[in-house]
């Protein structure tokens, strides 16, 4: 897959409504609503997508959270960019990121 600059210069932020905490070696991600009975939907992830979540914060690009991941993980730019994009966009379905 390749991605336009334009596509990996976006930079996302989170959804305030959304928690996210790691729990032993599980990274749980739950969108909550105004009262305890509304949460919608409990969304476990691999330590990857774990950290992608991290890296969200409004002000890293696509392109920036992506070369962590080269980084910090033994994968290569290509299968990096595609699962980035591809976790981004499931994100995006859920309501759990913005783009600004």
């Amino acid at each position: 897959m390749d991605f336009t600059d334009a596509h990996l210069n976006k930079r996302y932020m989170k959804d305030p409504s959304v928690v996210f905490r790691k729990i032993a070696e599980e990274f749980i991600m739950v969108p909550i609503k105004e009262k305890a009975q509304d949460v919608e939907s409990i969304y476990t992830m691999n330590e990857v997508a774990g950290r992608i979540w991290e890296l969200i914060d409004g002000e890293k690009s696509l392109f920036e959270i992506k070369n962590v991941i080269i980084d910090e993980f033994e994968v290569g730019p290509e299968v990096a960019e595609k699962d980035l994009v591809e976790f981004i966009n499931q994100l995006e379905q859920i309501g759990a990121v913005r783009n600004i």
